[in-house]
């Protein structure tokens, strides 16, 4: 009896870290933490080169916030979690950036893509730029039309979430399919819904601020 018993635990442990090791397998380090490797960058300045803007320091992106661009994977994505921790360059104040959800059409400052908000006081709202489709509650919906922008939808966060400046945050993105969630230092903030599917490549904005990044981990779903 004791046998079977100690077989059952076993095998019960074993299934445990098999499973353990599969979600753990599955999820990407889309920042290694000592270089830029897999990322390259965009900038509205072209004569002014990445590493004049992106810098790792002590296992954080450092990002100087000028002059308008982003970087970008070199690899696509369409339907993820994406888990991203940012802050504001201490001593300094906050800004503006975003993380870039489904980048495609030709480069520019501001590109076709989907946009999770980290601009200091709006974290959790996101955008759609150059035509992209997004919808939600009436009354958090955007709807505004740029040259810089395209045609721009958008969803308003509910409430604020954010960490004081020099503190550290995390947004958690949830992008399956047509449906995205945002959730700020573990509160959810946003849902909409009808998102433009299509796979692209990842994005860290930089536009104005000194802003830092760490972990950005992906786990793709299925």
């Amino acid at each position: 009896m004791k046998s079977h018993s100690l077989k059952i635990l076993i095998t019960a442990a074993l299934s445990i870290l098999f499973i353990a090791s599969s979600q753990a397998a599955d999820t990407i380090e889309l920042f290694n933490g000592k270089n830029l490797a897999g990322w390259s960058s965009y900038l509205d300045k072209h004569n002014v080169a990445k590493r004049d803007v992106w810098s790792v320091k002590n296992g954080m992106i450092i990002c100087k916030g000028e002059p308008l661009g982003y970087l970008y994977t070199s690899k696509s994505f369409e339907s993820y979690k994406l888990v991203v921790e940012w802050r504001w360059a201490p001593g300094k104040k906050a800004g503006n950036s975003g993380i870039f959800l489904r980048i495609g059409g030709e480069p520019r400052p501001l590109p076709k893509c989907f946009e999770a908000q980290l601009h200091s006081g709006n974290a959790g709202t996101i955008f759609g730029f150059h035509g992209l489709n997004i919808d939600g509650p009436a009354d958090r919906k955007i709807d505004k039309e740029s040259d810089f922008t395209g045609k721009m939808k958008g969803v308003k966060k509910i409430k604020g979430n954010e960490n004081p400046v020099g503190e550290w945050n995390q947004i958690e993105i949830v992008l399956d399919g047509p449906n995205v969630t945002l959730t700020v230092n573990g509160e959810t903030l946003n849902e909409a819904v009808d998102c433009t599917v299509f796979s692209g490549p990842i994005g860290l904005q930089s536009e104005g601020g000194e802003i830092h990044f760490r972990r950005v981990e992906l786990t793709p779903l299925d």
